[in-house]
């Protein structure tokens, strides 16, 4: 079975709409659970930037109308003294007998639930449309978790994307007590799908972040969310089915506006994940955040259905983009080249066109067009690396390299080879806005003709 069969929840396809009548979401019962401060793990530096290649969209839910809503240590202190980020600790599981090494004992799911309730929330991202006169407001349902004391809220990128670039889509957190909050965009990082949330509050319950490396296949998880935007509140367990997959989600981008692939490691699950659980947390059985739920197979293009094939964003590979959105309000060093590129079609191909990433525009002032990139060069290589398509140029661009470093692009040019010097760019608001293309018609034009091709000229 192809792996481009497979079809998953996100908010522009799922559909679901409307509610479950006067369903009503009970108290839920305190249960004792252990609680409080303990040892700090060591700290391990993820790379920033993901693994990637299989193909998926994410788990969010649209709903008409307004919907429903362990042992730890400091180990980041920010600007704010309020602002510490709690780190948990876990027994060391001996992988070879597959025990605790060091006799520690998990929590039950009663404990579990208990302790962190409080922890989780529901957000809702209001959008008002105006349709033939009338004003309409629909909501996109997600979930997500307290990071902080003072009310950092960490969440899926899919789930508060429409407030991106649109300052009239408000964004509400909603806690199991029934207090909510109006909630402001710190940042967001669609590259990683994760994003960071402010309210204006104190003394909150903050979750305990623990050492996604440390999972193995089998163990117990656990997430806590709001599956179909009503049901709030949920708790679903099951076990870590599989590590470091690499699935690629499509989207577009709020800023340019153009379609992207993105592709994300993430950690495999059969916990019951729906529209509406994407941002919650995924809890290994001592109470510790190891990831943040974002996506599920529904079923392949042919109708054949899948279940419990749910995944997570590995916490290891969140914690420093987390602590950069929180300072910085984006992840600084991300490398950028400021082009938009194509695939070269197999057709050109055959008439002996190399494979490799087309340019279909240069931003004025980018790194690209200073180095002297032009529209229609097919980039065939990053410094050692061939390039064949532009996933490729993606993932060698985001894998080996970082903003201020300096690259040689292997580049075909009237089907002749040059090489190119850039010092690249900084990925951020300014860079990305610059990459747009202002005039599609006369950006067309200029494809015409600029190659020589066997049969005349071909548009990108």
């Amino acid at each position: 079975m192809a792996d481009n069969e497979f079809n998953f929840y996100n908010s522009e396809n799922d559909g679901y709409r409307g509610g479950f009548g006067d369903y009503a979401d009970p108290s839920p019962a305190p249960v004792p659970g252990p609680a409080g401060p303990g040892p700090e793990s060591p700290r391990k530096r993820p790379g920033r930037f993901t693994k990637r290649a299989i193909a998926l969209l994410l788990a969010c839910v649209v709903v008409g109308g307004a919907a429903g809503a362990g042992g730890a240590a400091a180990y980041q202190q920010f600007a704010k003294p309020d602002t510490v980020v709690y780190q948990g600790e876990r027994p060391t599981v001996d992988v070879d007998t597959v025990a605790n090494s060091n006799g520690g004992q998990p929590m039950t799911p009663e404990q579990l639930y208990a302790a962190n309730l409080a922890s989780c929330v529901g957000i809702t991202v209001n959008t008002t449309v105006n349709i033939f006169g009338q004003t309409t407001t629909s909501a996109a349902s997600g979930s997500g978790f307290v990071l902080t004391q003072d009310g950092y809220i960490v969440t899926n990128y899919h789930v508060i994307e429409e407030a991106v670039n649109n300052d009239s889509v408000d964004i509400e957190v909603s806690f199991a007590n029934g207090d909510k909050y109006s909630a402001t965009l710190v940042g967001g990082e669609q590259d990683n799908d994760i994003a960071v949330l402010k309210i204006d509050a104190t003394g909150l319950q903050p979750v305990t972040l623990g050492d996604s490396d440390q999972l193995v296949v089998g163990e117990s998880v656990y997430t806590i969310g709001n599956p179909l935007g009503e049901l709030t509140y949920s708790l679903s367990d099951g076990l870590v089915s599989a590590l470091d997959r690499l699935i690629t989600t499509s989207g577009t981008n709020p800023v340019t506006n153009q379609k992207e692939t993105i592709t994300l490691n993430v950690l495999q699950t059969n916990c019951a994940i729906n529209p509406g659980n994407s941002g919650g947390p995924l809890f290994d059985s001592y109470g510790n955040v190891v990831g943040v739920v974002n996506a599920k197979y529904t079923e392949t293009s042919s109708g054949v259905s899948a279940e419990g094939l749910g995944f997570a964003l590995p916490i290891n590979d969140l914690k420093d983009i987390i602590e950069e959105i929180i300072e910085y309000g984006y992840v600084t060093g991300k490398p950028y080249l400021g082009i938009q590129v194509n695939v070269v079609d197999e057709q050109m191909q055959a008439y002996g066109i190399p494979a490799g990433a087309v340019v279909e525009y240069v931003a004025d002032g980018s790194c690209a067009q200073k180095g002297g990139l032009q529209v229609n060069d097919i980039i065939t290589a990053i410094d050692d690396t061939a390039v064949d398509s532009p996933s490729a140029l993606t993932a060698a661009l985001s894998s080996n390299y970082k903003a201020g470093d300096t690259i040689t692009l292997t580049v075909v040019r009237n089907l002749e080879e040059i090489k190119l010097t850039i010092t690249l760019d900084e990925k951020n608001d300014q860079t990305e806005s610059a990459n747009q293309i202002q005039d599609q018609s006369n950006q067309q034009n200029n494809y015409q003709g600029s190659y020589n091709w066997p049969f005349g000229s071909f548009f990108w």
